[in-house]
């Protein structure tokens, strides 16, 4: 696909959108919400949360639309975790979250100012150029009711970008033939992802399961003995991220140019404001 976007457009856009979904994952607010409905366990949490717009689905979907969680781990939780609560009821307790932790990381004046109302208005309009086909997460997400608040809509708009960029970037891990925990060994020495111990932690592995998987990732030439990138290994990871830019093109390209760029401004300082507040715990990227 063409475009008339300047480089990287669609990727700086995503980047500044992104972090104001991701950040509920992280909340009191959402730990509060979902204890309220009997889910307590942090991974129980994050699988219902994340998972709910698909319906009471079973281990196996989980594994395969999420890619990078270690299969047994989902099991434990699913799908015996829509015994204690729906589908239904955890998208309201998420929505909920949504709602208190905004407030509290942005404030009530920029809830309610007009900049809130135009980046939800411009990140809507981005996902009018979404498609549904080969995108499992962000369409279960798409047949979801838009929130009537603006701050609530741009959270909205900013999960439903966020799982179609995922969805296709699953796609490529797959063929490129990553695996699920070597797709985070080698996004992990690329130095832009979380830290080890946080991966490891939420993601079920052991320190054993990544071991094994730097040793796979040496012998096709992909990382060296320090456990970095090799120039072979880090072409593919660039390469992945521009493939992923690639198949991600259409929202942005819908949106044009200077809505990218717009949007990109306005998320890009509510953001950083979110982060000021402490959206997310400080030792969640780099080292550990």
């Amino acid at each position: 696909m063409t475009t008339t976007l300047p480089p990287r457009a669609g990727r700086h856009c995503h980047n500044a959108l992104n972090p104001l979904h991701s950040a509920v994952y992280f909340s009191p607010e959402h730990k509060g919400e979902m204890a309220a409905i009997g889910l307590d366990d942090p991974s129980a949490v994050y699988f219902a949360s994340r998972a709910a717009a698909l319906g009471p689905v079973g281990a196996s979907v989980v594994t395969a639309t999420f890619y990078n969680f270690r299969h047994e781990t989902v099991a434990r939780h699913l799908p015996q975790v829509w015994e204690t609560a729906s589908p239904e009821q955890v998208l309201a307790a998420r929505l909920r979250a949504v709602d208190t932790m905004l407030r509290r990381l942005l404030g009530e004046d920029t809830i309610a100012s007009p900049e809130m109302a135009e980046a939800a208005e411009l990140a809507l309009r981005a996902t009018e150029g979404c498609v549904r086909p080969a995108r499992p997460l962000y369409a279960a997400h798409a047949d979801l009711p838009v929130p009537e608040e603006p701050h609530l809509a741009l959270w909205h708009a900013a999960t439903l970008l966020r799982e179609h960029r995922g969805d296709g970037h699953v796609a490529l891990l797959a063929a490129a033939g990553l695996d699920a925990l070597e797709a985070i060994v080698s996004h992990a020495a690329s130095g832009h992802s979380m830290s080890p111990s946080w991966l490891l932690l939420t993601r079920g592995w052991s320190k054993e399961d990544w071991t094994a998987a730097e040793e796979r990732l040496r012998t096709r030439g992909l990382l060296d003995a320090q456990g970095g990138l090799t120039e072979t290994g880090t072409g593919l990871r660039k390469q992945l991220e521009r493939d992923t830019d690639r198949l991600d093109l259409a929202p942005y390209e819908h949106l044009g140019a200077a809505g990218v760029a717009r949007l990109t401004e306005l998320a890009g300082g509510l953001t950083t404001a979110a982060l000021a507040a402490g959206a997310f715990p400080k030792d969640l990227f780099g080292e550990g």
